[in-house]
């Protein structure tokens, strides 16, 4: 039996959540749509079709699916815009380094879309022997299961033995519906009351705590 990790990407392994928020707060206002970045923050993680939608319910309008569509689209323009460069997390690079060597399954499952996600892969070092799922991969985003599920069924593991690693509940609900257990992580800004409310098994500061602390996961 192999277990596996799989990694969120944006607030788990790199530093891009709050460019998130300020690019997707920038096209709602496009949109006229303006809402506070603190609401915005709470909802990173989920599907930008799901996020949208959600944001214009609470500001009272209805979106057509090409106005959704744009929203999104305009606020990947303005997020590679914020943030040409990335920076990784701490330890996330030593951490992936370490289970390339020692040959521990895992991979990266995000909701994050080619080409937004590129710069974020090269900055981490991750190469095209590591399995990453992309939005366009899947029919559904977070907190739907369907990124982990995939990205399981590329590592060849069941979900039973797989590690889910993220920042936000939403990646913790998905984890929970693909029957996974899940690591939180402090980096994206959720607090470790939120994280192990929703489901969980263990909470770490960062990448660099997740990765001292292996062997408290079965990691030999």
């Amino acid at each position: 039996m192999a277990l596996a990790l799989i990694f969120d990407l944006d607030g788990t392994l790199i530093d891009t959540v709050y460019a998130h928020v300020f690019a997707w707060q920038r096209a709602l206002a496009e949109a006229e749509m303006p809402i506070d970045g603190w609401r915005i923050h709470r909802r990173i993680g989920m599907s930008g079709g799901l996020f949208a939608r959600a944001v214009a319910r609470e500001v009272g309008r209805e979106l057509t699916d090409a106005e959704t569509e744009e929203i999104q689209r305009r606020h990947g323009e303005i997020f590679r815009g914020l943030l040409p460069e990335r920076r990784p997390l701490p330890g996330a690079v030593e951490l992936l380094a370490e289970l390339r060597r020692r040959g521990i399954v895992h991979g990266i499952a995000t909701s994050g879309r080619r080409p937004e996600i590129d710069a974020s892969l090269e900055a981490l070092g991750v190469g095209e022997e590591t399995v990453v799922i992309e939005r366009g991969n899947v029919a559904r985003a977070k907190p739907a299961p369907d990124l982990f599920l995939k990205c399981q069924e590329a590592l060849g593991v069941q979900p039973v033995d797989c590690y889910v690693v993220g920042d936000a509940v939403w990646d913790l609900l998905a984890a929970r519906r693909a029957r996974m257990l899940s690591i939180g992580l402090l980096s994206g800004g959720y607090g470790a009351d939120e994280l192990l409310a929703a489901g969980a098994f263990r909470v770490y500061e960062d990448s660099a705590e997740l990765h001292r602390s292996l062997d408290e996961l079965g990691f030999e």
